[in-house]
């Protein structure tokens, strides 16, 4: 299985927390999208065993300020350079851009699945985010997207956000999931060197929130979302049977993938590498028929240790065999002394062929997995 993430670079406003890769000048929307399938038909030999791919998926930034035309020229230029076997195809939204109109553009042009940047449901919080939407259209746009016939929805939300209790926290949550999207991925606000709270951070305008009084909110998430049927299958993303993100999970398997668009990053199974995250730049070097595009030298070790992080986040665990036939490393009896501790503490599970975090521990996986880390 292999897929293909598709970064679009714009934006309407820049969110305060936010350091991904974009630009709010949105003149160049024609030419960039002309240079990424001139980027997808360049890298047409990116999967050198030829595998079909399964999941594509437009990130961001926000894909929903494209209109539909722009989607097609994209996807064609994949469907006409690639083999394929398309079970998965996402398109990230913001509230502000869907109506009825566009969703079922998206839906003709074979999108199964929708990824709606909610963040929060409180108009205030929304506000000190720097959001475009409001509270009103986040609840409208889910309405929307499920009269459109998406059945295969996921609402993002952010915790963390530093306030006297858990009332507004306890409220996003519970409205996202009566609403019942089927899949909700939810992530803890970080402060970030070069956004807006970063730069209040540190002028001392605003003080974050605890470790304590995120990592509640976080056990209130994990409780909730158990209670109302979603399975916790990475540490940040919960879903229904059937509405697991399958191309975000092929990232913590350590599947190959292609990044499309400046600032993308791809790994064809062995190496990464990352595109020019800078749009004029991008743009010339395409122009001139050149790859934007740079490998990110690994040893092996790094490799290894990559995939631990990720896969210890997941249900499916860190696969000990995997290790064993792709790095060399026999990891029950390199970090023997630590596994057994970690297994003494209530931290970890372990079996013959993998190792897994216990509810416990994945509050903990980033440190759990470090400490894993072979040299």
């Amino acid at each position: 299985m292999s897929g293909i993430y598709i970064h679009i670079p714009f934006c309407k406003q820049a969110c305060h927390y936010c350091d991904f890769h974009f630009s709010t000048n949105l003149t160049q929307m024609d030419t960039m999208v002309r240079m990424l399938c001139e980027e997808i038909a360049l890298r047409k030999t990116f999967f050198k065993d030829n595998s079909p791919i399964e999941s594509i998926y437009f990130g961001g930034g926000t894909p929903s300020i494209l209109q539909t035309h722009h989607l097609d020229l994209i996807l064609n230029a994949i469907y006409s350079n690639y083999r394929l076997d398309i079970k998965e195809l996402t398109l990230e939204a913001n509230p502000d851009d869907l109506n009825t109109e566009k969703l079922k553009g998206f839906k003709k042009l074979g999108f199964n699945r929708l990824s709606i940047g909610i963040q929060s449901f409180d108009q205030q919080v929304l506000e000190f985010y720097n959001r475009a939407h409001s509270a009103k259209e986040s609840l409208i746009a889910i309405d929307l997207a499920k009269s459109a016939g998406f059945e295969k929805l996921s609402v993002d939300l952010i915790y963390g956000y530093p306030h006297h209790d858990h009332s507004i926290w306890q409220k996003d949550l519970l409205t996202a999931l009566s609403l019942d999207p089927g899949h909700i991925s939810s992530y803890a606000l970080t402060i970030e060197p070069k956004t807006a709270l970063g730069n209040w951070s540190k002028k001392g305008k605003f003080q974050e929130a605890s470790e304590d009084f995120v990592a509640e909110q976080f056990e209130l998430l994990v409780e909730e979302s158990e209670k109302a049927g979603y399975v916790q299958y990475e540490i940040s993303n919960f879903g229904k049977e059937g509405h697991f993100a399958l191309h975000n999970s092929s990232y913590w398997k350590n599947i190959p993938y292609l990044g499309v668009g400046p600032g993308a990053h791809s790994y064809d199974g062995n190496s990464r590498g990352a595109n020019i995250a800078n749009n004029n730049l991008y743009i010339k070097k395409l122009q001139l028929g050149e790859l934007p595009f740079e490998i990110e030298p690994m040893e092996q070790s790094d490799s290894c240790n990559e995939y631990i992080l990720t896969s210890l986040r997941t249900i499916w665990g860190t696969d000990l065999n995997y290790l064993k036939e792709k790095f060399g490393v026999d990891l029950l009896s390199r970090q023997e002394t630590i596994l057994l501790g970690l297994q003494k503490e209530g931290l970890i599970a372990i079996t013959e062929d993998k190792i897994t975090l216990s509810k416990k521990g994945k509050i903990l996986a980033d440190g759990i997995a470090a400490s894993l880390f072979i040299d």
